[in-house]
């Protein structure tokens, strides 16, 4: 069974930095693309980045492009998002996800999210 958890959330002022983590578990980490995610209550969750397998290939939704830098350890099955330049409209709780396989497009397992906060 699959396993997903963020960590790295918390309060921050705008202007400032975070650095998200998320370590997967029960799969073969290097056979799936990973992505991340954020959501705001009453609103669609909103793609913010995906890295394939070796992390030669990152995509970045449009208003994380240039601030957000995703990357990852294969040799410690995590994934991580640097999110530098952050502003209040970042406030979300932020997701993990694994791509069900390779140009699947859908992601079929999701961590339990972690809270990011930015104060203007």
């Amino acid at each position: 069974q699959a396993q997903l958890a963020e960590s790295g959330g918390g309060l921050v002022q705008a202007g400032g930095s975070l650095r998200l983590s998320c370590a997967a578990s029960g799969y073969f980490f290097t056979g799936h693309n990973m992505g991340w995610f954020r959501q705001v209550p009453g609103k669609e969750r909103e793609f913010v980045a995906s890295i394939n397998w070796n992390g030669r290939r990152i995509y970045y939704g449009d208003s994380v492009k240039g601030r957000f830098t995703a990357s990852r350890d294969n040799a410690k099955n995590t994934v991580y998002l640097q999110m530098n330049s952050l502003k209040p409209e970042d406030t979300a709780v932020y997701y993990c996800a694994r791509e069900a396989g390779t140009g699947a497009g859908r992601y079929d397992y999701w961590g339990q999210g972690t809270q990011v906060t930015v104060s203007s």
